[in-house]
This record gives structure tokens, C-alpha cells and sequence, in this order.
């Protein structure tokens, strides 16, 4: 592969709903820059970017591969992202490197969710972008009411750059709306100049006249030249457009096939001419010697190099590759740099360029370009490398948070350790991916971004690594407590031979009101019937006592316990009597139905964002989870931001019921709160299933 100069190159991420072609067009874009010798299928599981044996079994793409193509003296960096929610953290990562972005939409299936998401991801990192419409060669393709929808949606910035030529009902060819010439389809993406037809002049003098109210907007001489009735030029059209594209005000529509490859030259094409090399991007980040702003601006001048991890690859036969992109400076291989985040040095021997899974060596890298390398020892995504006399630290990328969580264990007892080391090496890939450790409830949690994303990292562990994981649903935290005040006494006395064992206690038991403490301990002794001495072996009775209380095995929180009276015996007693008299006394209040006993479930503060129509049926359904809602508010751009306290034992499975209720546009956050009484029949229904559970392990 050729080495290109920063103004030479462009990162484009290809965004768009599940199955909407995104692959498919990028694997055309290949077949016609020549680097294969014919277009593979995700059907056939034999294309460039889908090369994981997921990805295979599934036909969709899953990670963000990376595919350089070299086309007319440019090198197009395309990051083939997922389109299913679950991996979002895929195509964040992706667009923390892009300079813009290509969102493809399919004809047929029209305007959808990941659509606007896409969209939506778009304007958090401010890229520019474009539409390419695809399927264009089915029956039921329909590109008017494609773009109709984005009109709607995102206004007078829609700009149709194409508009498609049908003969018999079939898609031939298309309209270049900016040199008003007909073009028809030939072989590949090759075609040739062709008249335009009728139908679509009128059509045309609409979209061309608000081309030209876009160019005339850039300047003030061009608005004065445009209001004269003075044609533009084409170079001038052109530069115009370029301007709006860059700086987001225009965002073409551009139209073409996948499988055929129809339009994959042009959209190489206008991705070379329109979106910006990354010589036009910024980029800062803070020299941890001073603190002082470091401009980077991908400048291949500046004497410092300096790179950003994007993001991990770990594959048990291709290895671990860091990939990245050069933020300053010309990279050359064998380079010991300073790892900023870490402060570890690494020396990064081979420089690469991955294509697929396909790994090219280079001797070097300009800034701006996007390259690997093999084993770094402590680099993780979102690491920065510097030079020792210049660490530049980076922003990490923000990526969304994981709220859907399963308990796992593996299948086979003893094999613990082998999936717990099989999911640290998957979550180097996955930042979306995380475990816990809840030893309160004596499981293993691990937390994605929907159950899909779960149920695929299983899928992973067992072939990757040869160990199966097994995920179940996740206990839930609940707290014991009491709601009335009670005075109970507790006396063991134990005689065998020799010392006996003599302890009495009568404490009172009372709520604390202090829920976030387990007990209060006091002490009203008068006349000396409990010795001091034995008061801390009255406090560790409580203290132990509380970490299991006696109706479900849960924690007990808010109580307080006053030793008000009591007895001992001058040999016998000992403060192991007296802590076992004090868990008597324990358990006999639990008992009692005067101190009201009681379950405390978790509840969680839910935010969740969905467009107005949906709110209605959200509310719904929160009230019939016991939710809360707290209040609403709009965020100004269609959506309502719903606020509501829910227990967390509703919350399990939340993201699949959202999704189904809102098409997958609805997003949802929670954290815990407090907690609170659980109503009897859930009270009920927790303390028999724990009851059952300790059956089971007692077996």
C-alpha cells in the first residue's frame, strides 16, 4: 500500500440501520478500486469487513472493520460500523476517528431508527455527512418518499444531488443534479452520459433551484450574483457545496445499488471532492508536563508524534492489534513511545494497516491516517502515545453506558477462572462490556447494552475459548428490617461438664430511622447486671446478625438495639454466651409480630427519552412496573425525558420492552436511589423463592 499525505486521505464512517446495506456498499467500493477480484455476500459470509465467525453465523456485522481503499490518488479509510443497538460502542469508537460520514438508507425500507441515530451520533461529533440511498433496483425501491422523510425530519439542509432514470420499471441510471447531465449505468459503476429524461425535468428545476440558493447563500457576492439572474460555474457550484458539506449545512442525497455496485464509484468520488481530509479537522489534547492545550490538528510537521487508540482488536489467531489513528507527526516503525494514560513505555515494532483481517505492513504513517500494531503490553482503547519529551493526553471517547444485566457462571464447576480471563480479554475489545462482582448476593454480573450484545459475548467465550458461560437472571438486593419497637430476651445456658456457657440479655428493638446504616448499638444497664466487659460481645452478636437477617438471608439496615437489662454468672458466663444470647434475642424480635417485620426492595431513578408519540405508552407501562413518574420534560427537539422511581426488579428486561415499544428509538439510564418496603405479596413471594434456594444448596 501506497504511504499519503494528510490532505490525501479521508475517514469515513458508514453508519445506517441493521441490515441496510452498509457492508454490501463498501464491499462494492472494494470490487471496483480492484482490491478484489469479485464482490463477496454477507450471505456467503465472505466479505472484507464481516470476517468474525459471528458475524459469519449471524450475517450481520457486529464490530467496526476497518477497509482503507485507494482510489484516484486518495486513501478512503472506511469504518464499516454495526447497525443493531447492541453495539453502538462499535460505531462511537468508530466516529471519535472519522472526519465524516456516509449513512446509508435502504429504498425500500425507507427512513428507520438506526437512521436516525446515525444521524443523531452524527451531530454529537459534529462530522459531516451524506446519504446514499441504496436498493434502488428493487420493485418497491422508492427514493421520493426517502427523500420526503429527510426533509421532514432535517429540513432544507437535504440536498438531492441525484435523482434516479427508470426504463420498464427499472433503475438505469441517474440525474447529476449539480451538472444537470443524465448518466446510465453500464457495467460495474461505470457509466455513461445519457439524455435526461422528461419526467424528471420538473422534478429537477426544483431540487437544482435550492442547489443554487445553497451555493448563492456562501458569499455575499454570489447572493448578489444569483438575485442578478447570473448563472454560477461548475467549479464554482462545486467549491460552494464543498463549503456547506464541511461545515454541515448541506447534506447530500446521493443514490446507487449495492449488490450490482451502481454508484460506488461516484460516492468514492464525492467522498474525495466533498468531505474534508484531516489537515481540515482539529483536535487538542493537554501536555501533562505543563497542562498547557497541545494543538495537534493532525499536523504531519510537527516534530512530535502522537496517537490516539481507537479501539482493540483481539483475535486467539490473528492476535491483539491496537488500532489507531496518528494525531501529529509521521509515524515509523520500531518507535518506543510513551503511553500517557498508563505512563508505561511501549515500543511498537511493525506498523500496519488493516484491512478487513487482512494485516498490510508500511513503513510509515502521516498524521491523520489510521494504522495498527501488534502486542502493545498495557495500551487499552482510548490510550494515548507520545513521545517521552511530549505526553499529549487525549479525550477517551465517550461511548453509552451498559444497562442491561444478566448473572453469569460457567457451565462446568471449576472453570470460573477460564471465563472470567475469556471475558477480560473480550472486554480489551468491548468498553461497552463490563462485569461486577456482587458478592452481597454471591454472583458474577456482567453488564452490556442489550440482550442481544449478552447473549453474543457467551457466544464468543465458548468459541473463542473453548468454555461455556451460562447467564441467567440476576438476584436482586433486597434489605430486612423491622417497623415496630419490641423488648425480647435471649438466655443461652449450656452445662457440660466443667465451665458451662451463661449469657441473658434483654434488648429492645426499634426502628433507627437510618436506612443507610445497619444498627445503632446502646446501652442502659443500671446496677451492674451486665457486666461492661461484655457489652462489645453484645454489639458483635448484632453485628453479625445483621449481615443475614432471619426472613430471607438479606442484609438488615435501620435497625437499633438498646441492652436495657440482662443477667451473668461469675464463672460461667463469657462472651461467646453473650453474643449467642444476643443472636437469640435477634432472631425472637424477627419473630415477633409486634416489630413488624419487613422486605426493603432497591428502588431506581429511571430517565427515559422517547419522541412525544410514545409517551403515553411509556407512562402505561411504567405504572404497571409500580413505576413512579416524578415528571417530564421536553428536550426541545421532539422527544420527551420521562422521570420515574421503579423498582429495580422491574427493571430486568426493560431495554427489550422499550425497544418493542418505540421501534428502538426510546433510550432509558437509571441509578440506585433508596430503598423501600416491598409490598406483601412481593414480600411473600422473595422469601419463598430464597427458602427454596437454600433447600436446593443444603442438597
Amino acid at each position: 500500500m501506497n504511504i499519503y499525505e494528510t490532505k490525501d486521505i479521508r475517514n469515513v464512517a458508514i453508519l445506517g440501520h441493521g441490515g441496510s446495506g452498509k457492508t454490501t456498499i463498501v464491499e462494492a467500493m472494494a470490487y471496483i478500486a480492484g482490491i478484489t477480484n469479485r464482490m463477496g455476500k454477507v450471505a456467503d459470509g465472505n466479505t472484507i469487513s464481516d470476517f468474525d465467525k459471528e458475524e459469519i453465523k449471524r450475517k450481520f456485522s457486529i464490530g467496526t472493520s476497518v477497509i482503507p481503499i485507494e482510489y484516484e490518488g486518495c486513501k478512503i479509510n472506511f469504518l464499516d460500523t454495526p447497525g443493531y443497538f447492541d453495539f453502538v460502542g462499535e460505531a462511537e469508537e468508530a466516529l471519535s476517528a472519522a472526519g465524516g460520514a456516509v449513512i446509508v438508507v435502504n429504498a425500500k425500507a425507507g427512513v428507520q431508527v438506526g437512521t436516525q441515530k446515525a444521524w443523531e451520533l452524527c451531530n454529537k461529533y459534529n462530522l459531516p455527512r451524506l446519504f446514499f440511498v441504496t436498493g434502488m433496483d428493487d420493485d418497491n425501491a422508492s427514493y421520493k418518499n426517502v427523500v420526503n422523510t429527510l426533509q421532514v425530519m432535517y429540513g432544507s439542509k437535504i440536498a438531492p444531488y441525484h435523482l434516479p432514470i427508470r426504463e420498464n420499471g427499472k433503475f438505469v441510471g441517474f440525474v447529476n443534479v449539480v451538472k444537470m447531465k443524465g448518466r446510465r449505468f453500464t457495467e460495474k459503476s461505470e457509466y455513461t452520459e445519457c439524455e435526461i429524461p422528461d419526467y424528471s425535468k420538473e422534478n429537477l428545476e426544483n431540487v437544482r433551484e435550492k442547489l443554487m440558493e445553497a451555493v448563492a447563500e456562501t458569499s455575499e457576492e454570489y447572493m448578489d450574483r444569483y438575485f442578478a439572474g447570473e448563472e454560477f460555474t461548475y467549479d464554482e457550484i462545486r467549491n460552494a457545496l464543498r463549503t456547506n458539506v464541511r461545515s454541515c449545512d448541506m447534506v447530500p442525497v446521493l443514490i446507487g445499488t449495492g449488490i450490482n455496485g451502481n454508484g460506488a464509484k461516484m460516492l468514492m468520488e464525492i467522498i474525495e471532492r466533498y468531505f474534508p481530509s484531516p489537515a481540515e479537522r482539529f483536535l487538542s489534547g493537554t501536555n501533562q508536563k505543563t497542562m498547557e492545550p497541545f494543538t495537534a490538528d493532525y499536523d504531519c510537521q510537527k516534530p512530535e508524534v502522537t496517537l490516539k487508540v481507537f479501539k482493540t482488536l483481539v483475535d486467539p489467531f490473528i492476535g491483539k492489534y491496537s488500532i489507531f489513528k496518528v494525531c501529529s507527526g509521521i509515524l515509523k516503525p520500531d518507535k518506543v513511545l510513551v503511553n500517557v494514560n498508563k505512563d508505561t513505555e511501549e515500543k511498537l515494532g511493525k506498523l500496519y494497516v488493516l484491512r478487513g483481517k487482512e494485516a498490510i505492513e508500511v513503513p510509515e504513517l502521516h498524521a491523520g491516517d489510521i494504522g495498527a500494531v501488534q502486542k502493545l503490553t498495557v495500551t487499552q482503547t482510548g490510550d494515548s502515545l507520545c513521545d517521552k519529551s511530549m505526553p499529549i493526553l487525549y479525550p477517551m471517547p465517550e461511548l453509552s453506558v451498559p444497562y442491561t444485566c444478566m448473572a453469569y457462571t460457567s457451565k462446568n464447576k471449576g472453570e470460573e477462572d477460564k471465563v472470567n480471563q475469556a471475558l477480560n480479554r473480550i472486554m480489551d475489545e468491548d468498553l461497552t462490556l463490563r462485569t461486577v462482582n456482587d458478592k452481597e448476593n454471591h454472583q458474577m454480573l456482567i453488564y452490556g447494552i442489550g440482550d442481544q450484545h449478552l447473549e453474543i459475548v457467551a457466544s464468543k467465550v465458548l468459541d473463542r475459548y473453548k468454555v461455556e458461560m451460562v447467564l441467567s437472571k440476576p438476584r436482586v438486593a433486597f434489605r430486612e428490617t423491622i417497623r415496630g419497637k419490641v423488648k425480647e430476651q435471649g438466655k443461652h445456658k449450656k452445662q457440660s461438664g466443667g465451665h458451662g456457657q451463661y449469657g441473658d440479655v434483654t434488648i429492645e428493638f426499634e426502628p433507627s430511622g437510618d436506612l443507610n446504616k445497619p444498627y445503632v448499638f446502646e446501652e442502659k444497664i443500671v446496677g451492674g447486671v451486665v457486666p461492661k466487659n461484655y457489652f462489645p460481645a453484645v454489639e458483635k452478636g448484632i453485628q453479625e446478625m445483621v449481615a443475614a437477617g432471619p426472613l430471607a438471608g438479606y442484609p438488615v439496615v435501620g435497625i437499633k438495639a438498646t441492652l436495657v437489662f440482662g443477667s451473668y454468672h461469675p464463672v460461667d458466663s463469657s462472651e461467646m454466651a453473650f453474643k449467642l444470647a444476643t443472636h437469640l434475642a435477634f432472631k425472637a424480635a424477627f419473630a415477633d409480630p409486634a416489630s413488624k417485620p419487613c422486605l426493603l426492595e432497591p428502588i431506581a431513578t429511571l430517565t427515559v427519552k422517547v419522541p412525544d408519540r410514545f409517551t403515553g405508552d411509556v407512562m402505561g407501562d411504567l405504572n404497571k412496573k409500580r413505576g413512579r413518574v416524578l415528571g417530564m420534560n421536553p428536550d426541545h427537539s421532539g422527544n420527551q425525558i420521562i422521570e420515574a422511581d421503579i423498582p429495580m426488579t422491574e427493571l430486568y428486561g426493560y431495554n427489550t420492552v422499550l425497544r418493542s415499544m418505540t421501534g428502538g428509538i426510546g433510550t432509558y439510564a437509571y441509578e440506585f436511589s433508596r430503598y423501600e418496603q416491598a409490598p406483601a405479596d412481593v414480600q411473600q413471594r422473595e422469601i419463598e423463592a430464597r427458602a427454596k434456594e437454600r433447600e436446593e444448596e443444603a442438597k
